[in-house]
């Protein structure tokens, strides 16, 4: 009974129901993950909402009045449900920052896809451990920075900067500018051990299911794949993200 009470009390924080609710968050400007409006429900103070979300920049995803009610916790979500994030997001610029600051080339990790909370919590974990500047995951197909993320994480969400980009490919060329180099981890014939992974760096994680999307791919400089001496052929997310890291840090700190 009371793991049930905790557990409701940490959606209580990321899960925000009603018009008024909903409209104070937008206009308070933390975070929001999406907000799922009822399909067909697009007057009054619920068309007010999807204006000024679109004009945020924030997913609206339409749903039927069946879904909102089985998502409901207060049960007079007056047809819209907002999920806000359970940390702020950071700039592109302030991850590039950090770096600068520590004096150390850019070591960013980049989620194309990753959409289980707790997948994003283990490497956002790792990514702290493993000295990462930053991670950048896309407004959409993916988890963003929800309870369960939060409580996966183990404390790193707190320290460790997290970006929501519209475009990922955008970014990279971006980034590619600023001198990073993209490590996309994908089976394939260029073992991580045998790869460069020193200097700025990027390391693109896919889904466990799709992997890295075509045109993300497309616009890395390399892959990094993960050698596989069993009957199975692929690693958790997290996992694969974990070995990636600890081999950047490997190579930064311990090879001549």
């Amino acid at each position: 009974m009371e793991r049930e009470k905790r557990r409701e009390r940490e959606l209580n924080e990321n899960q925000l129901e009603g018009r008024n609710a909903v409209l104070e968050v937008l206009r308070s400007g933390r975070d929001i993950e999406k907000i799922m409006v009822q399909k067909g429900n697009v007057e009054g103070t619920i068309k007010r909402i999807v204006a000024q979300a679109a004009e945020k920049g924030v997913v609206i995803q339409e749903v039927s009045r069946q879904k909102l009610d089985e998502l409901s916790q207060t049960k007079n979500h007056q047809g819209v449900i907002a999920l806000v994030s359970a940390h702020d997001y950071v700039e592109v610029e302030d991850i590039l920052a950090a770096a600068r600051a520590k004096g150390e080339d850019p070591f960013i990790i980049l989620l194309d896809g990753i959409t289980d909370p707790h997948n994003l919590g283990a490497i956002l974990r790792t990514a702290e451990c493993a000295g990462a500047h930053g991670v950048i995951i896309p407004k959409r197909r993916s988890v963003g920075l929800n309870a369960t993320v939060g409580k996966t994480s183990a404390g790193a969400i707190e320290y460790m900067p997290v970006a929501k980009v519209t475009n990922l490919v955008k970014t990279m060329e971006q980034l590619k500018k600023e001198g990073l180099w993209f490590a996309c981890a994908d089976m394939g014939e260029n073992d991580h051990f045998d790869t460069n992974l020193k200097g700025p760096i990027g390391l693109v994680i896919g889904s466990e299911g799709e992997g890295v999307s075509r045109l993300v791919k497309e616009n890395c400089d390399f892959t990094a794949s993960i050698p596989m001496y069993g009957k199975i052929s692929s690693l958790n997310a997290s996992v694969a993200a974990a070995l990636l890291m600890y081999e950047v840090v490997r190579q930064r700190n311990y090879s001549k």
